[in-house]
């Protein structure tokens, strides 16, 4: 193979890998928004139903005054009955007490609805603190992860750093130039390899002499389409080599 095409499909891996690279370390600010928006949803689950509870206290706490104060009125009506001297006011008064309780009755049921609702959003305020701890542990583990792997990134990023800066030394200035002005063009792709008579990046059909050219990965040739550098993989060399092929499907 020509010395300098198997340098730029070496520079393009390098290239591709540092490209993708930084684009992770990049996202770093977005995945710490998620993470804080993970954190804000379940504090706000939680706060809820905390809110929840307080209002249910706060309804019940209102309903128990209303039982004091009917209480308070049936003390005193039970008074006044002991006092009466018709018939007349034996009734109204008993009218009255019998109003009170029934006012006690209906609020005391409320007062038990209450106490059962709050049992039910205890458990929910329970429930929704278990949540957030859960979040927060995931979270900070998450956060650890993406540091952890963010210092991998930058560390492959300088080693990437320098055997590029090898290669391109290593490379033909002329070449290089090309190789710079198409990435700049084509998004930071300027190598492509070229399989069964197409270029697989931009799917142009290569003219026959072409692609016999490109075979045999003596030359710099470029697609006559989107202009990136050629080069070929024999079937023996494509079934030994990893999947992760450095063309991508960028036009």
């Amino acid at each position: 193979m020509n010395a300098d095409l198997e340098r730029l499909i070496a520079l393009q891996r390098l290239d591709s890998a540092a490209a993708d690279a930084n684009r992770r370390v990049a996202d770093e600010p977005e995945r710490q928004k998620a993470f804080d928006a993970r954190l804000d949803t379940a504090r706000q689950h939680t706060a809820a139903a905390k809110e929840h509870l307080a209002t249910n206290k706060a309804a019940r706490a209102a309903l128990e005054k209303d039982v004091a104060v009917h209480q308070g009125r049936l003390s005193k009506y039970r008074g006044q009955l002991m006092a009466v001297k018709t018939n007349v006011e034996f009734t109204a008064v008993n009218k009255e007490i019998g109003f009170a309780q029934g006012e006690i009755k209906a609020i005391e049921d409320k007062v038990l609805e209450r106490m059962l609702e709050a049992d039910e959003l205890t458990a929910a305020v329970k429930h929704a603190e278990a949540e957030l701890a859960a979040e927060e542990e995931a979270v900070d583990a998450d956060r650890r992860a993406m540091t952890a792997d963010l210092n991998v990134l930058r560390a492959s990023l300088e080693g990437v750093a320098g055997q590029r800066a090898a290669l391109i030394e290593a490379l033909d200035k002329s070449v290089l130039l090309t190789f710079e002005q198409v990435a700049r063009k084509r998004n930071g792709i300027a190598v492509a390899e070229a399989r069964d008579g197409v270029c697989t990046i931009c799917h142009v059909r290569l003219r026959p002499q072409v692609f016999n050219s490109v075979r045999r990965n003596d030359a710099i040739l470029q697609c006559d389409l989107c202009n990136r550098i050629l080069y070929f993989v024999p079937v023996s060399a494509a079934a030994a080599a990893a999947p992760d092929d450095v063309s991508q499907p960028v036009q």
